[in-house]
């Protein structure tokens, strides 16, 4: 390997980079534009673009692409040359300041959920100046938004920067009331990044995988993950050149790639990087799911990011561990030593628990999804109810200021926000709640219910909107307060006392939970089409169009893109049983029940007294089992042709979730008994445990 200092950022036109590249001016004037978000000059556009031009040809780029992020969940990106011809027949390498800032890509082929018709195609890409470009493949990749003719989002980027902004200035507003000091606030995301990694070889001979990026079938092997053997293991040889290979990518990117590990599930790993801003962290994280599949590739193996690719063992998330900091280094979500910064502390943290409660709908939203649906409420991923976990002692200490009462035991001290008596926390004052779905973890939340194919970009909008209206509505109290420290400390009372039922501290698969939690009026939304229609709800459009996140039209065309996406990945799963089950399956069963009768038969021509129960036992078996899985699959194929006729998108994905997945519950049921029985040289798909242990 490289020296990693040397290769770290190596292919990104970083700040220094630009610092060594850009004259002075240029380069203050494009620094003013990332820290402030002010306009950069038209004028120096064309410096920049041709600095970088020089700097991508030097590292062999030949192209540059417009990369953005559409509601496909992954990104785009359209090539073309640097070359330009000359009046000799020759070419000169060019890159102008308008083709840096704006791109012109067709907007009718990508999901628009209405906002775009087929012969409506003029969509346009805009420089993202916040993210810094980067080499890929021998081509210049530049960070940009996506939108319409009509000035309509069609990415899931413009939206996280609007609400990166919004947040930013009612931060502001209630540091300005502590006297804090700070030019801006920034939230951060550090994205631990779930896997699977199988052979390659055997990932080619599933069409579920290939075409599903899951498992339609498979019976259980004879072991999982039951002696939890695997977690933080010893890495094998092959997986652990896969990840050196994979940092040496990330690395040059500037991805901070940090923490690498088995995780819990055969074959199951995980990488982690460092904290940084939320539009960065959104930009690496799908550069790294990019780069983990081309990497497994590279070393003859595939890397699988769906939700649940395994019945039986866990499935993977993203845990998006979110917290808020100054420009000046300062995380709000830190405890911190003085009682000063405990009430501001406090304050964010009510922030936060009073737009987790109001806005639990929107949070379960922002992580819904066909794969998702599999994953939640079992084997450490949280259940579909939102809920918070603070710890005994954080916890202990709002019931304190709730109750007006002392949360030490050696004074009678009224406890108040800013008086000696709040105690100071330690960095680490909670446990790990590993079944919560929002937990706070020392100096911030992680929110676990992310499916680890989910872009982090809708979730984290949703995150910083719904606690940036609870920070409005706070200084809107505050700015106008007689008496600050009174008028502060009812506030953290109120708030606390007023959303307190979404804190719970306990084991979230319980059922009590489930009944203490509907007895609590928190929403259970156990699936993608349960939850969807809260997205279009009045309380909800209203929130983002108050921040100018979305318009409305916005809202409601992504509520048709999740729900179409939901349809078609049920369809695209249904249509692959059918084709396995008539195309290998059947045929399997049948040429094992044949040549078992013909051996039966061979025995008899032999010895007609020979026993041949054996045979007869297992072909009876075969035959009805392979007639129940015929009749399963027949009316799988019925529900499917009858789907289209149930009338609008939302009725359609009713049915789907209804009708035709209960149907390939069974189709799968049949199967997998069905595996047990038939030899293995005549099963046509590699088995769980090759798949599983096959590395």
């Amino acid at each position: 390997m490289a020296d990693t200092p040397q290769i770290f950022g190596s292919m990104v036109f970083s700040d220094s980079v630009m610092k060594e590249r850009l004259p002075r001016e240029t380069y203050q004037a494009l620094r003013r534009t990332m820290q402030t978000g002010k306009k950069l000059d038209p004028a120096l556009a064309n410096v920049v673009a041709n600095a970088m031009k020089d700097w991508a040809v030097e590292k062999g780029a030949t192209h540059f692409t417009h990369w953005f992020q559409p509601m496909t969940g992954i990104t785009a990106e359209k090539h073309d040359s640097f070359i330009s011809p000359t009046a000799e027949g020759n070419v000169i390498m060019e890159f102008s300041g308008k083709e840096l800032v704006k791109g012109e890509p067709d907007a009718s082929s990508f999901p628009s959920g209405g906002l775009r018709a087929t012969f409506e195609a003029r969509g346009y890409t805009a420089w993202d100046p916040t993210s810094y470009a980067f080499i890929k493949d021998g081509t210049l990749c530049i960070p940009t938004v996506f939108y319409s003719y009509g000035g309509e989002a069609l990415d899931k980027k413009t939206p996280l920067l609007r609400s990166m902004e919004v947040f930013s200035k009612q931060a502001m507003r209630i540091l300005r009331l502590f006297g804090t000091e700070a030019g801006r606030v920034n939230t951060t995301v550090g994205c631990e990044q779930e896997y699977f990694l199988i052979d390659r070889a055997l990932y080619e001979q599933r069409k579920d995988l290939v075409f599903c990026g899951r498992t339609l079938f498979g019976a259980r092997p004879p072991k999982g993950q039951e002696l939890e053997d695997h977690y933080f293991g010893a890495i094998k040889p092959r997986v652990k050149e896969f990840m050196r290979d994979l940092d040496e990518e990330l690395w040059k990117l500037g991805i901070s790639a940090k923490t690498e590990h088995n995780e819990v599930a055969p074959a199951q790993h995980e990488l982690a990087p460092i904290f940084t801003t939320t539009n960065i962290a959104a930009d690496h994280n799908q550069l790294t799911m990019e780069m983990m599949k081309k990497v497994a590739r590279r070393h003859g193996m595939a890397c699988l990011l769906h939700e649940k690719p395994f019945a039986g063992v866990n499935g993977s998330g993203k845990h998006n561990n979110w917290s808020i900091c100054t420009d000046t280094g300062l995380n709000l979500l830190e405890p911190g030593d003085s009682p000063g910064e405990n009430a501001q502390f406090l304050l964010f943290l009510c922030a936060v628990i009073k737009a987790v409660d109001e806005y639990q709908d929107l949070l379960r939203v922002s992580v819904a999804g066909a794969g998702n649906d599999h994953r939640l409420g079992a084997s450490e991923a949280p259940p579909a109810i939102v809920s918070m976990f603070l710890g005994d002692e954080l916890t202990g200490v709002l019931d304190s200021i709730e109750q007006g009462s002392s949360c030490d035991p050696k004074t009678k001290e009224e406890l108040r926000v800013g008086v000696h008596v709040l105690p100071r926390f330690p960095r680490d004052a909670t446990d790990r709640n590993r079944t919560s779905p929002f937990a706070f973890t020392g100096n911030k939340f992680e929110f676990r219910m992310l499916g680890s194919t989910h872009s982090i970009s809708g979730p984290n909008t949703v995150l910083n909107t719904i606690v940036a209206e609870a920070l409005c509505q706070f200084a809107d109290i505050l700015e106008g307060a007689g008496d600050f420290p009174s008028e502060l400390h009812n506030l953290i009372r109120d708030t606390y006392r007023q959303h307190k039922r979404i804190v719970f501290n306990g084991n979230n698969y319980s059922d009590e939970w489930a009944a203490e939690a509907k007895r609590r009026g928190l929403l259970n939304l156990k699936t993608t089409v349960d939850a969807l229609p809260y997205l279009v709800t009045e309380k909800n459009i209203a929130l983002f169009q108050k921040h100018h996140i979305f318009s409305g039209a916005e809202m409601h065309s992504r509520y048709e893109i999740l729900l179409e996406n939901y349809c078609k990945t049920l369809n695209i799963e249904a249509l692959a049983m059918l084709d396995m089950v008539k195309k290998d399956i059947i045929p399997a069963v049948c040429a094992y029940s044949k040549d078992l009768c013909e051996g039966a038969a061979a025995k008899k021509a032999l010895d007609a007294d020979l026993d041949c129960d054996l045979e007869w036992e297992l072909v009876s078996e075969l035959s009805s089992l392979g007639s129940g899985l015929y009749k399963k699959a027949r009316k799988l194929e019925s529900d499917l042709l009858g789907v289209k006729s149930r009338g609008d998108l939302k009725a359609q994905a009713d049915c789907y979730k209804d009708v035709v997945f209960c149907d390939m519950r069974e189709l799968r049921a049949a199967a997998d008994e069905l595996e047990l029985l038939v030899g293995e040289g005549y099963w046509p798909f590699p088995t769980y445990g090759r798949l599983l242990f096959g590395i």
